[in-house]
């Protein structure tokens, strides 16, 4: 008999592999996503202590050194000095700058000039001072989070404060507090995800798999009321897009979820223990940044508003558990028994190929933000003003947050543009 070349639909054989989403995924200097993101400020880890030795960091690709002098401010340079090339990992921090461990070259942290350079005669010095510059970004403090601006020098915009973080507290007794977390939370397990940054980024608006992957496909990862079947929608914001979702409970009250996505790269989700003693029903407090180490490499830092303890101590949110332990507590043999957002997300592969997607209704939020990041592209390459985060806004306004709602008593939704 012989072999027919027909293949059967659906067969792997043969199948082949697209390539991944180049746009939308590729995060390096001179890549359409990576000037995007360089557009906006981007935190870049929890500011070092003053004085502190310092930081190698990796974002978008690159190699970088981050440190804090004795006065409280934070640097960013390139990792290689300018004198001869060897790592300022290795370097000195002092009152103004950091200094060189190979000759002593010392470079401003306010502009990167090199201040000082102690074994050159001062007939070379002044020229050194006039013409040497150690390649540097703008970064400052932000509620303990160090945030830089890595895009063209001559477009930066004022640093923009969120209305989450500065806002009164609602029990002026006991004050809220803001937490700088650099642990990954929000990631579902260990602090960097070995794939692409949108495959994290964009499973924030879509709600529907919290039905699925940490209600009732292993065990019940969150609170009671998280569990129960939401309806779903997604609108459009000036800075993003928003999915808020209704559970009806059993009392017939409603509980009213809102997760929000600042573009390109923000989002705040409220708290995974909505309804449990303790956490009841507030404003979403979790503000975190989905940050591309590089293509292959995601990580989060998140400034967290936190409830205080008796004592003023800072609550920290929970976070999700299986059998009452850690993600990193598991086995492997238990990871692949009760999987959760890290294994959902690493498991699309190292850059997840949207050619090979099915989508289906339940997808809608993802496909809003791709669309809404390409918009933005397009901007970019026009030329023309962008929109989300890269609008230089002064201040970024959220209605995230988990809302109780009594028997027919349900507020409109949040609009649409």
């Amino acid at each position: 008999m012989g072999i027919t070349s027909d293949r059967v639909v659906g067969s792997a054989y043969g199948r082949g592999q697209p390539e991944p989403d180049n746009e939308l995924t590729r995060v390096g200097p001179g890549t359409p996503m990576g000037e995007l993101l360089r557009r906006a400020w981007q935190p870049v880890g929890l500011t070092p202590e003053p004085g502190s030795p310092p930081r190698a960091i990796r974002i978008l690709g690159e190699d970088l050194v981050l440190y804090c002098d004795g006065a409280g401010r934070p640097g960013l340079v390139e990792p290689r000095c300018a004198h001869r090339g060897t790592t300022l990992y290795y370097g000195k921090v002092e009152d103004d700058g950091i200094r060189c461990c190979y000759h002593g070259w010392k470079f401003a942290t306010a502009d990167g000039r090199c201040i000082d350079a102690p074994m050159e005669p001062e007939a070379t010095m002044a020229n050194i001072r006039r013409t040497v510059v150690q390649p540097w970004y703008p970064c400052l403090d932000y509620h303990g989070l160090t945030f830089a601006w890595m895009g063209p020098p001559e477009l930066r915009p004022p640093f923009p404060t969120w209305d989450v973080l500065e806002a009164p507290s609602e029990n002026p007794d006991r004050p809220d507090a803001i937490l700088a977390d650099a642990t990954g939370y929000g990631l579902g397990g260990g602090t960097v995800l070995g794939c692409n940054w949108l495959q994290v980024f964009e499973n924030v608006m879509d709600p529907y798999h919290v039905f699925v992957l940490h209600s009732t496909f292993s065990v019940q990862q969150f609170s009671d009321a998280m569990a129960v079947l939401p309806t779903v929608e997604w609108a459009n914001t000036d800075t993003g897009v928003l999915t808020y979702q209704d559970r009806t409970l059993d009392d017939g009250s409603t509980y009213r979820r809102i997760t929000e996505c600042f573009l390109p790269n923000a989002r705040i989700v409220p708290n995974v223990g909505a309804g449990t003693p303790g956490e009841g029903y507030r404003s979403g407090g979790a503000l975190g940044f989905v940050v591309p180490i590089d293509d292959t490499s995601t990580t989060m830092y998140s400034l967290l508003r936190c409830q205080t303890d008796d004592d003023g101590v800072a609550v920290f949110p929970p976070r999700a558990t299986w059998n009452g332990r850690s993600w990193d507590e598991l086995t492997e043999a238990e990871h692949q028994a009760m999987p959760g957002d890290h294994e959902a997300q690493v498991g699309q592969g190292p850059i997840a190929i949207h050619a090979t997607e099915h989508l289906g209704h339940t997808d809608r939020g993802v496909q809003m933000v791709r669309r809404r990041l390409r918009q933005l592209l397009r901007a970019l390459d026009a030329g023309e003003p962008l929109g989300g985060l890269a609008s230089g806004l002064a201040t970024v306004s959220s209605v995230a947050g988990n809302e109780l709602h009594p028997p027919g008593r349900l507020p409109d939704p949040p609009g649409a543009f």
